[in-house]
């Protein structure tokens, strides 16, 4: 069993920079491009310039390498540079990394970013393409055959398996679409601004892989995402409140596997946001009652209501009725259906907004957010909170 106990790493850091670009389904602009514009934009919020920055993160899969986007934004001498691996599961743990390094004296400002064009590029929703030979591209080998190609097939699975565990319907995700556009709607950067959907639309929608309706799928987006993350002192003579790093965690499960993980234990069950969920409130100290706001992942909707079980919101099987209540402010931005698909990094920056009271969806005196990363793989999660 991993996180035996708290670890020492909370309220030792703090993100105090946010940064985008534009998000929209074709940049014109390379992704080193969008990266250095987003970096730029962070590091201005954050009252900063490019020679204050001495570390970077980003995810195994961006295109930008650390120096190459160093150069570009004028970043000088590095002291730390690091990337996290598993896709959407890398979010959280970018500011865990920076924060670790932060807390270490490894670097005093660390800049996290995530750019890339995955709409007019090379885009996740069309499934496997050539690979390299890999331990982990074998274990792709026992589905791929049975025509389960895409992240959305694979999902699938899962999802069948929650509706029949706990004896409901498709439609019980569309709670979880309606929430998200509701918020997209109301928020100007949002792909979908100006556009919520009802529960007909979402059951109205076509099948991509049953039960996931076209709606039940987070959007392609081209964009890129930054943070700035430096120790809580320095953070204190900023322009903006610190969004303090309370806790801080990553998590792979027994016998985890990258989206197709369905012979370990219960599909249902997300072993991966269990241990993540232990460790930040083990860590923290916190409970689910003390939580103002959620930022869940939201690549498909099934995977919110799993993790709202996980963390222990509710309980298993009551996620659809628990978002349906509104008891939760839940992806006040508009998620990743709604906002934009940004490998998770824009609900980062969400819940700083909601921390400093500038979000378009504010929940009042938000003072703890619970932020997590891409389910079903190993993934990662933090707690932001207000100082004081």
């Amino acid at each position: 069993m991993s996180a035996r106990r708290p670890d020492a790493l909370g309220g030792r850091a703090a993100v105090v920079g946010i940064g985008a670009t534009a998000f929209s389904k074709d940049s014109g602009r390379s992704e080193l491009a969008l990266a250095a514009e987003a970096v730029r934009a962070a590091l201005a919020d954050a009252g900063l310039g490019p020679g204050d920055v001495d570390g970077l993160v980003t995810f195994t899969m961006d295109t930008s390498p650390e120096i190459t986007l160093a150069q570009a934004a004028g970043i000088g001498e590095l002291s730390f540079f690091s990337r996290v691996h598993y896709g959407g599961g890398a979010a959280c743990a970018t500011v865990q990394q920076a924060a670790l390094a932060v807390a270490a004296g490894v670097a005093e400002v660390v800049v996290c970013y995530r750019a890339f064009n995955e709409r007019s590029g090379r885009r996740f929703g069309a499934g496997v393409r050539h690979r390299e030979p890999s331990a982990e591209g074998a274990a792709l080998g026992w589905v791929l055959p049975f025509g389960l190609l895409t992240p959305a097939s694979w999902v699938a699975m899962a999802a069948r398996r929650y509706l029949h565990t706990y004896g409901l319907t498709p439609e019980v995700f569309g709670h979880v679409a309606v929430t998200d556009r509701r918020h997209a709607a109301r928020n100007p950067a949002a792909y979908f601004h100006g556009r919520p959907i009802t529960l007909a639309d979402h059951a109205a929608s076509r099948w991509i892989a049953e039960p996931l309706r076209l709606l039940d799928c987070c959007q392609e987006t081209d964009g890129g995402q930054a943070l700035v993350v430096t120790s809580l002192d320095r953070a204190r003579t900023l322009p903006h409140p610190p969004a303090v790093i309370t806790a801080a965690a990553q998590g792979a499960g027994r016998g985890q596997e990258q989206m197709t993980g369905f012979y370990r234990g219960e599909p249902a069950r997300p072993g991966e946001a269990g241990v993540v969920a232990r460790q930040l409130w083990a860590s923290s100290g916190l409970r689910p009652a003390d939580i103002d706001a959620a930022i869940l992942y939201d690549h498909f909707t099934p995977y919110v209501l799993m993790q709202l079980e996980e963390f222990g919101f509710c309980a298993p099987g009551e996620g659809g009725a628990f978002v349906a209540a509104g008891a939760l402010p839940l992806n006040t931005h508009g998620g990743q259906l709604g906002e934009g698909y940004l490998h998770g990094m824009n609900g980062i920056a969400e819940a700083v907004r909601l921390l400093r009271g500038t979000s378009v969806n504010q929940v009042p005196g938000a003072a703890h957010v619970l932020v997590t990363a891409g389910t079903g793989v190993p993934t990662s999660g933090l707690i932001l909170g207000a100082e004081g």
